[in-house]
């Protein structure tokens, strides 16, 4: 597909970065599979995709709230960095 943004180059499957703030909290995932410009760089996520990745970023949310309602549960996994 041609890129929306510079208007020169076309998409290209590829893999990107997401990062979502919300208040304090920063969600990052990497590798996220995408289209990419090549010749801007612009990342456009597929329908499926953003599908896919909602529910992992509604869990990661969920153990957030949990672990700052209870400091000391389990529930931010060894795997999830946590920066304030």
């Amino acid at each position: 597909m041609m890129c929306s943004i510079c208007r020169q180059g076309e998409t290209q499957p590829g893999t990107t970065t997401v990062t979502l703030e919300r208040g304090e909290l920063t969600f990052v995932a990497k590798d996220v599979p995408a289209m990419v410009c090549a010749n801007c760089g612009e990342e456009y996520l597929d329908s499926s995709t953003t599908a896919a990745t909602d529910p992992k970023i509604r869990a990661f949310r969920d153990r957030i709230a949990e672990a700052q309602r209870d400091p000391t549960s389990d529930a931010v996994a060894s795997d999830a960095r946590v920066r304030r």
